[in-house]
């Protein structure tokens, strides 16, 4: 009998395990939902006509700097045909610049010229005013143990396979 009470007992647990793990999950989701409407919101900073992709580039590129396109695809987690298209439609707004590597002169370089560096900032600085409103809105203890959260789960997906701290490069 007490064995089958600790069976019983163990299929509750396993169930409010579960439970939980699939509550966790949901507010993981939801928070996505959070963050992703932020940087969607905030790449919309930019000037009219450049598109979601194009700001992804940017953000990336300036964060990497003077690059091959090759080493920028990879960043992308794209072809090297994509970078081309979209450095083509940047370079012909003056967002980046294109160039050649000074020991190899076949490979492209490519890297964000003033003006898109312009572009790139005002985008993080309405990205960072929405982060900080959000975090208003928290009481102190709230937001330090968030904090610490978002730090723990960028280490957790540093560490976790199949899971890309970084993405396909940063939004």
């Amino acid at each position: 009998m007490q064995e089958d009470q600790r069976s019983v007992a163990a299929v509750h647990d396993a169930a409010a395990v579960g439970q939980n793990m699939t509550a966790d999950v949901a507010a993981l989701e939801a928070l996505t939902r959070v963050l992703v409407s932020i940087a969607w919101d905030s790449a919309h900073a930019a000037p009219p006509g450049v598109t979601f992709p194009q700001m992804r580039f940017l953000l990336i590129l300036q964060a990497l700097g003077r690059v091959s396109s090759s080493r920028l695809a990879g960043a992308l987690g794209v072809n090297a045909s994509s970078v081309t298209r979209l450095a083509d439609k940047l370079e012909a707004r003056g967002y980046v610049v294109r160039g050649t590597d000074s020991h190899n002169r076949s490979v492209v370089t490519v890297e964000v010229s003033a003006s898109g560096r312009a572009v790139v900032d005002q985008v993080l600085r309405r990205r960072q005013a929405a982060f900080g409103s959000l975090l208003d809105e928290l009481d102190a203890g709230a937001r330090a143990q968030i904090v610490d959260a978002a730090r723990e789960l960028v280490r957790a997906a540093a560490a976790t396979p199949f899971v890309s701290s970084t993405g396909p490069g940063s939004l």
